[in-house]
């Protein structure tokens, strides 16, 4: 360490004394202050913060009765949400007449509805060699549609935790399959309704948004009782 001589008088007669005291003690002791508080630092447990998302306001629960004249079903849905005509396939087909979607604009989502009658025709597209597309018929067979359904909902698998299945037996006959899809899965929420011997519907819940299980948590709970509602009021129509 290094020391500086420094002289104190002490008296007018008196020869000067000599004294010592280390210099740069407080600069030391300053250091070393510094020192152990970056070590305390470095020591301490990192908390991460949790990720926060938007608050939403759920709209109070009313419903209104779908039962359009010439559509082979009718059901009660959300009066903040509106139905309009699908559009996405085959316009030539006339069972498309009964395909529909349920808008929900508040949440970006969306409730695909497609009807088959059970025995009757359909028609398929099919890709050619050269890129283009035929039209071809077939017959809607049940326990075809029944597979498909399954095989629409497994296409998840890529990006779905879980997929779990109940049966649907509602109060006005109504039998089916829902389907429940965990993570980040385009639709978690699918499902089909029918007969057995001549009507076949299934419904899928989209969002226009990238999928995200806990962003959408909320909403798709909050869907989930809407969904269960349009089931449980839902009735083929006898003509």
């Amino acid at each position: 360490m290094v020391v500086s001589n420094v002289y104190y008088p002490l008296s007018k007669n008196k020869s000067m004394q000599l004294y010592s005291f280390p210099k740069k003690n407080s600069f030391v002791l300053l250091l070393i202050a510094c020192y152990l508080l970056l070590l305390s630092s470095c020591n301490s447990t990192y908390v991460s913060k949790k990720r926060g998302y938007y608050n939403i306001d759920f709209p109070v629960r009313q419903y209104v009765k779908f039962d359009k004249p010439g559509f082979p079903y009718s059901f009660e849905y959300p009066s903040y949400a509106t139905i309009i005509r699908d559009t996405t396939y085959f316009d030539n087909n006339p069972e498309d007449a009964y395909w529909i979607n349920i808008d929900f604009p508040q949440f970006k989502g969306r409730v695909f509805l497609s009807y088959k009658q059970i025995g009757g025709k359909a028609l398929y597209k099919i890709k050619l060699p050269n890129g283009g597309y035929k039209d071809s018929f077939a017959i809607n067979q049940f326990d075809k549609m029944v597979a498909d359904a399954y095989s629409l909902t497994n296409k998840n698998n890529v990006a779905a935790t879980s997929i779990n299945d109940s049966l649907i037996d509602t109060k006005n006959g109504i039998a089916g399959i829902f389907f429940k899809v965990g993570g980040n899965a385009a639709t978690a929420k699918q499902f089909f309704l029918t007969d057995t011997s001549k009507n076949f519907l299934r419904g899928a819940l989209y969002f226009n948004v990238t999928p995200n299980a806990d962003s959408l948590k909320p909403v798709q709970d909050f869907l989930q009782g809407d969904l269960e509602h349009i089931i449980n009021t839902f009735q083929w129509k006898t003509k």
